[in-house]
């Protein structure tokens, strides 16, 4: 009896189960009603901006007939004192009007009885109205068009009046509103006041519909420094002000979602390569989702099938099929090729970054408020960047060319994973069990040879996946257009403080970077490999999206060809010394100045933050913005400034501890008051990257180089020497290696973004460096200017008496050092008494006799 109770429970449970699905089947109809009556509501919506379109258009048909009909022929006022309805019942009345008897009763009553010629701005709101509920499509802001619409017609009918008061035969152009109210105005004011008064609304209009900025009377409080004789009592007067900002703070919330949006939208692994995924995510969704009733319908839904796991795994299956592509061959190995994903479409807002305008006390861009940031449209797009298109025919033969190898080491693999990208293709592997992965790891030259294919490079394992990795060049690589990095969404809309974008990865996803993160960037690899347009692509990347007020560039470059196209924006984004003739530094002295000249920059910069009590850069300028700091204290708007190196390497050779000093130096302390270093060299040896300077660059960048050797100095493990070249890179980021396919720039594309920049206004000059005196300089300078040295006239005696002028001899005979005996040697140089230095030969002593220095010494004297 128990065992037939169980399996009558057990049916009734079954049959309340499958009782269930009916209850789903009852929503449907409700569904398909409330979309019904949402078409039906929008059919309405369209219909009803179409009609208004059209309506605009007879009105203004109906209203210049008016006009016309009033100055050649007389106007139809016996048709105009009926109603509508006589008007539509007697078809034998007489008018003139284009647009018929409706036409003519509106185009009087619009124009005779309301506002005259200015009813005509009555079609144009109509007419914008239309479109917008018709497409969807607003030509111009509803509400505030509306009221301009308004505010202007009743001008124009004042100011008509006004002018055309005698004029019987004008007198329709102001209508009865504006003669009536030209009658009253000018009974209260007079002639002139009405004139002043009608004046004065025009250019109150105009003032706020194109936002023009009131510099009248003193503004300093608004847009200056505030005066010396401002007490600490008066600040709480500007508080409202500084609350303003506030409502800003909440959009750094959006990351909040980000690892939610993530498992929604079905990311795959191989987005972990991408540094921004979040950001992207979050443009891609919002962040408060509405209830609505078809929402909870599917949320019900999905209740109720939770409980189903065959079906709800099986709908997974046909979901991943539609994703991917999978096959198994006759080994029984599972083949997928990854989707590859679309490129994204370009971001139509704008593409300067939000300003904060004036909505703060005080604005760093207001020298320089009416810059334009340069438009996508000077980059140049190419067909292949947006779609991967390596043929699934070259996907099957590596496939099976990887197989094939493996099984001849007897190597077993369970399945196979394609994951296209625009140079390079990712094979992600799963081995059978027991299978040691060094063993694959060892088998990288056979697949290669296999393959016949220069690049391959085995990752074993992916960091973060259970899998191995084989990176198999394509055999058509595809060109990235910077234009489709600096489109993207990640790029537009990313909340990064030094934004860069730097190419594309396996997956065909930006790969955007911030900068001020890094800190510090060190770019190394062959000649040839795309150095220096990676460092135009950092460039350009800044300059898309920081206004020159915030960002300024030291270039250095000692080839002298590289960097020249940026003279132009010297005014907008350049830093200098200030006795410099050239904003890019080409020669090796100037480097060393400018280098040291930083150093003091950077000091600088760390007392005003000490005094400022603050840690970085970004809270010292939150607080100068909000006036909190005094700029007669010294205190003053900080930019980031990022010094590029194009060749390091020659700076070593030539300069050596003068170089690498200063910029240790600030590779150790330059991060956090804003000045970051770009880095390349083409000769990645350790006496060029040393470790000092491997310690203060954790983020750095690999291009092909020929060793593996090269390849451990630069990332301190192999895999760049596997490169393919043309900008095929390694990036690391202190964490993990990601291999992307580097964006293409090109000469002529910076050219028109430079010249794009400099036609427009600029600062009076370029930011100026602290000055610096190098003291080697200073050492060549005139006696007057420097003082002789007490044992002067002595050196000179020896020197002349030897007939024999050198360093060590002074050192012998005066019992001195060999710092001082230099220093002297310059002196005796400077005055005429030897000659210039002759490397390891003593100088050349220029006076015969001592009665000839005796004299030279009096006249010195």
């Amino acid at each position: 009896m128990a065992a037939s109770d169980n399996k009558n429970t057990f049916k009734n449970e079954n049959q309340k189960k499958t009782a269930s699905p009916p209850k789903k089947t009852k929503k449907k109809p409700g569904k398909k009603k409330k979309a019904a009556q949402k078409q039906r509501f929008q059919n309405i919506k369209i219909i009803t901006g179409i009609f208004l379109i059209l309506f605009s258009f007879y009105l203004v048909i109906s209203i210049i007939s008016y006009i016309y009909q009033w100055f050649y022929f007389g106007n139809d006022d016996a048709l105009l004192s009926m109603s509508f309805g006589e008007i539509l019942t007697q078809p034998d009345i007489e008018h003139h009007n284009w647009a018929g008897r409706i036409g003519a009763a509106l185009s009087y009553q619009f124009i005779h009885q309301w506002f005259g010629i200015g009813s005509l701005l009555f079609s144009f709101y109509f007419f914008v109205l239309g479109l917008f509920l018709s497409s969807g499509y607003q030509l111009v802001h509803l509400g505030k068009s509306l009221v301009y619409v308004v505010s202007l017609t009743i001008w124009i009918s004042l100011t008509m009046g006004f002018l055309f008061f005698q004029s019987d035969e004008l007198s329709v152009l102001s209508g009865v509103f504006g003669y009536q109210g030209n009658v009253m105005l000018t009974a209260i004011l007079g002639n002139v006041g009405t004139g002043i008064l009608l004046l004065f609304i025009l250019l109150s209009i105009t003032t706020v519909a194109y936002n023009i900025p009131l510099r009248w009377l003193n503004t300093d409080i608004l847009t200056r420094k505030p005066s010396s004789a401002e007490t600490p009592g008066e600040k709480p007067k500007r508080g409202k002000e500084k609350n303003i900002p506030k409502e800003k703070e909440p959009s750094h919330a959006d990351s909040s979602t980000s690892s939610i949006s993530k498992e929604k939208e079905g990311i795959s692994n191989t987005e972990e390569y991408a540094l921004d995924n979040e950001e992207e995510n979050n443009t891609q969704q919002p962040n408060h989702q509405e209830t609505t009733p078809e929402a909870e319908d599917k949320g019900a839904a999905e209740e109720e099938t939770s409980g189903r796991g065959s079906n709800k795994s099986a709908e997974a299956k046909e979901n991943e099929a539609e994703k991917d592509i999978e096959s198994k061959n006759e080994n029984g190995i599972e083949f997928t090729i990854e989707t590859p994903k679309a490129a994204e479409e370009e971001d139509k807002r704008p593409s300067e970054p939000e300003h904060r305008g004036l909505d703060t006390e005080y604005d760093p861009t207001l020298d320089l408020r009416d810059f334009q940031f340069p438009p996508l449209d000077l980059l140049e797009t190419y067909e292949d960047s947006h779609h991967i298109r390596v043929q699934k025919e070259e996907l099957e033969e590596n496939k099976q060319q990887i197989v094939d190898t493996l099984q001849n080491y007897s190597i077993k693999i369970t399945s196979i994973r394609a994951t296209p990208g625009p140079s390079v293709t990712l094979y992600e592997i799963v081995q059978a069990p027991g299978i040691r992965i060094s063993k694959i790891k060892n088998l990288e030259d056979d697949i290669a040879m296999s393959l016949a294919a220069h690049g391959i490079r085995i990752i074993a394992p992916i960091p973060g996946r259970g899998t191995i990795g084989i990176e198999v060049p394509n055999k058509d690589p595809q060109t990235v257009s910077m234009r489709s990095i600096l489109g993207s969404k990640k790029f537009t809309q990313s909340k990064y403080e030094l934004p860069i974008g730097l190419g594309k990865t396996i997956s065909n996803e930006s790969y955007i970077a911030d900068l001020a993160q890094m800190p510090h960037l060190l770019m190394a690899g062959a000649t040839g490999q795309g150095k220096s347009v990676g460092l135009n692509a950092v460039i350009t990347s800044l300059i898309y999206q920081k206004h020159p007020a915030g960002l300024k560039f030291i270039l250095i470059d000692p080839k002298k060809v590289e960097l020249t196209l940026y003279n132009k924006i010297e005014r907008h984004y350049l830093a200098k010394l200030p006795d410099a003739e050239e904003s890019i530094v080409t020669e090796t002295r100037e480097v060393v100045r400018t280098l040291n000249s930083l150093v003091i920059e950077m000091e600088d910069r760390y007392n005003l933050l000490k005094d400022a009590q603050v840690k970085s850069i970004k809270e010292y300028n939150q607080k100068f913005i909000a006036r909190q700091l005094n700029p007669e204290n010294g205190h003053r708007f900080l930019p980031y400034i990022v010094l590029v190196i194009d060749e390091f390497a020659d700076l070593i050779m030539t300069s050596g501890k003068e170089v690498e000093g200063p910029i240790t130096r600030l590779a150790q302390l330059a991060r956090a008051i804003g000045i970051h270093l770009l880095i390349a060299t083409q000769r990645p040896s350790v006496n060029i990257i040393t470790g000092s300077i491997k310690a203060n660059f954790p983020a750095r960048i690999a291009y092909r180089v020929i060793s593996k050797v090269d390849s451990r100095t630069i990332l301190d493990s192999g895999g760049a020497e596997q490169l393919v070249g043309r900008g095929d890179m390694l990036l690391y980021t202190g964490k993990e290696l990601v291999r992307l396919q580097g964006a293409y720039l090109d000469t002529s594309e910076i050219e028109k973004l430079t010249e794009y920049i400099g036609s427009q206004r600029a600062y009076p000059e370029a930011y100026k460096l602290p000055e610096y005196v190098d003291e080697e300089a200073e050492t060549s300078k005139d006696l007057e200017d420097l003082g002789r040295d007490e044992m002067f006239e002595e050196a000179a005696r020896v020197v002349v008496s030897n007939q024999h002028g050198s360093t060590s001899l002074l050192q012998r005979k005066l019992k001195i050092g060999y710092n001082r005996a230099g220093r002297i040697v310059d002196q005796l140089e400077a005055a005429g008494v030897v000659g210039p230095f002759e490397g390891s030969k003593a100088r050349e002593v220029l006076i015969q006799d001592m009665t000839s220095l005796e004299q030279l010494l009096e006249n010195l004297s």
